[in-house]
């Protein structure tokens, strides 16, 4: 039985899916980076009339607010009109993707190349980055504190870089390789450089490389040791396929979700629950670090807000906490007819059947998950009903053919209840994932309604 959502649609909606998809293809091909979501998102925010939390001395019902962590996270807020220990309705995805970092000293040259050598970051299929256009995004920060904002290789007008790999004439011992062995991590280094610099004998490549990192950037190669550059895929997001149902881009995983929830909040009116949407970084890498969901300044943040609320108490925040409800709003992975081996087909995600609601993720016996209580699905479902919105359930994979997580798990440690809820993704941690228009549009349509429609029963 087909169960497309495209069936439900009348014209009106197909260009609300049209219009919305139009505007995340235009996020998701600036924004390749937590720090170029942050920067976007806040800037829309501010246009909105949203408030920096540092910048106002109260709040009550009816604000606006936002808070921003090191440039990598930000936290929203709409204040509703009641006590927020009754707990608000949060929203919460992750900012960061996939990507090869660029080390400390990364900069070498080896037969009259000049490489940047790099780490990855995440899960990834080291082979699928190789001989692809690549773009350099990030920052450097000098030693007086200025910082050097570098995006290269998304305008047309732009080089472009690549990491090579060996020619199939040649490659007969490498292919016998198991996939994960077939390019090696350090075999991830990237060509940005093959012409030599006329007055130097040694490295003269790259001494020129290093000349057109002064001329342009005003950086030496000391700097690199304070440096946050990403490797990203070149190029901007496209419709896909004849009927331009999908959206091919780089970080669907797990942007189209924030996007989406990003949207929910910023559109939202007055409300009784307060509404908070939480973005963060380092989930794919655990979470971890001073920008991850594991930090504290999820918490410290709404602690300082209803500190602004003239009403601070620890009782008052923990309450606060555990009465919440939460959509972990990541993507799940969408069946593939070509792999179907590893999906359980009664319970997997398909592109453009709608949001995806995971009840649990983790892996073998659930391990690392957060599992949904039943009492908070039944709510999401008469909810979704309601709205008359676009669902579907699955699991990553059939029993013991895979693993992942995502937030959830760390909210739910507050005591609240949480479900992973987001958009299927086929080719999920490519360079290149593919999503259904029509999943983005019902996900925005699902976090509006959370937002709106959700309290404890």
């Amino acid at each position: 039985m087909i169960r497309t959502a495209w069936k439900n649609y009348d014209n009106t909606q197909i260009k609300e899916i049209n219009d919305l998809s139009k505007d995340y293809i235009d996020f998701i091909s600036k924004c390749k980076t937590e720090r170029e979501c942050t920067t976007e998102i806040v800037n829309e925010l501010e246009n909105l009339g949203f408030k920096n939390i540092t910048s106002v001395d109260k709040v009550s019902a009816g604000d606006r607010i936002y808070a921003v962590h090191m440039g990598k996270s930000v936290i929203i807020y709409n204040i509703g009109t009641e006590p927020i220990d009754r707990g608000m309705n949060i929203l919460g995805a992750h900012i960061d993707s996939p990507r090869l970092d660029v080390k400390q000293k990364p900069l070498y040259e080896a037969a009259e190349f000049a490489y940047l050598d790099t780490h990855y970051y995440g899960g990834i299929k080291k082979y699928q980055w190789v001989t692809l256009p690549l773009a350099i995004h990030g920052v450097v920060v000098k030693k007086n504190g200025d910082i050097v904002h570098i995006t290269l290789g998304e305008d047309e007008k732009d080089p472009v870089f690549f990491i090579s790999d060996l020619l199939v004439h040649l490659s007969g011992e490498q292919l016998e390789k198991k996939a994960s062995k077939v390019i090696d991590g350090e075999a991830l280094d990237v060509v940005i450089g093959s012409i030599p610099l006329n007055e130097k004998e040694d490295d003269a490549v790259k001494a020129n490389i290093l000349r057109l990192l002064e001329d342009n950037y005003g950086i030496d190669e000391d700097d690199f040791l304070s440096a946050e550059l990403e490797i990203v895929p070149a190029g901007k997001a496209r419709e896909a396929g004849f009927d331009r149902g999908m959206i091919l881009g780089y970080g669907h995983d797990d942007r189209s979700c924030a996007y989406t929830s990003f949207r929910a909040i910023a559109e939202s009116g007055s409300l009784k629950r307060t509404a908070c949407c939480v973005l963060v970084d380092k989930e794919e890498i655990g979470s971890v670090g001073a920008t991850g969901m594991h930090s504290r300044f999820f918490e410290d943040t709404l602690a300082e807000l209803i500190d602004l609320m003239g009403e601070y108490s620890e009782l008052k925040l923990r309450r606060a906490l555990r009465n919440s409800l939460m959509l972990s709003s990541d993507v799940s992975s969408a069946y593939d007819s070509l792999y179907s081996e590893v999906f359980d087909s009664k319970n997997t995600a398909y592109l453009g059947r709608g949001v995806v609601f995971n009840k649990f993720t983790g892996a073998r016996g659930k391990s690392g998950s957060n599992d949904a209580n039943p009492e908070f699905i039944a709510l999401i479902r008469d909810i979704m009903d309601s709205e008359g919105i676009n669902f579907q359930t699955s699991e990553l994979s059939k029993v013991d053919r895979g693993g992942g997580g995502t937030i959830a798990y760390i909210l739910a440690n507050y005591g609240m209840n949480v479900i992973d809820c987001g958009v299927p993704v086929l080719n999920m941690h490519a360079p290149w994932e593919a999503v259904s228009k029509a999943d983005i549009y019902e996900a925005k349509r699902c976090y509006t309604a959370f937002i709106n429609k959700a309290d404890n029963r």
